[in-house]
């Protein structure tokens, strides 16, 4: 964004009176997430609440790398890339959750009940919202689902366990 512009000026733009700034916009996802281009699969986080749940936003492009080969002239985005988006915004809910962890010491171990449900096509916005169901100890375990146009198209059980990185 210029500098010399507002962020209200900015957002004032948008039809139909939207006005939803980012509680995460990309530079503070970049700063806290260590995946960069093409793995960043989360462009703004529109609501956090620490210690229950997050809804980002991820807005896909024909120009993801992804689609040259997936599939030639039936552009499908993968599934594992939509798990991958739920992940990332679940440690982004993490980092706000737990204070004073890192990235580094959150290991995601575990992928429950995976669920593909429509496809993904260039164009589409990815609503990606992650919601914690248990904590005990070191182990988050968290439901997450992705949609679009408030449809579900994806959903899984995740499991994560803190000091489990370096």
């Amino acid at each position: 964004m210029p500098k010399n512009l507002k962020t209200d000026d900015f957002w004032a733009g948008f039809p139909f009176g939207i006005k939803m700034k980012p509680f995460y916009d990309i530079e503070k996802i970049l700063s806290v997430l260590p995946h960069r281009y093409p793995m960043v699969l989360v462009d703004r986080v529109l609501e956090m609440v620490p210690g229950q749940k997050v809804v980002a936003l991820k807005n896909v492009s024909i120009n993801e790398p992804f689609f040259q080969g997936h599939f030639p002239g039936h552009p499908v985005m993968p599934g594992v890339l939509l798990i991958e988006g739920m992940v990332q915004s679940g440690a982004l809910l993490l980092y706000e959750t737990l204070p004073g962890v890192t990235p580094e010491q959150v290991c995601f171990t575990g992928i429950d009940g995976a669920r593909f449900r429509r496809m993904v096509r260039p164009g589409d916005q990815l609503i990606f919202e992650v919601e914690i169901i248990k904590q005990r100890s070191g182990v988050i375990k968290m439901a997450a689902q992705t949609l679009v146009e408030d449809r579900r198209v994806a959903e899984a059980k995740l499991m994560a366990l803190i000091g489990g990185g370096k």
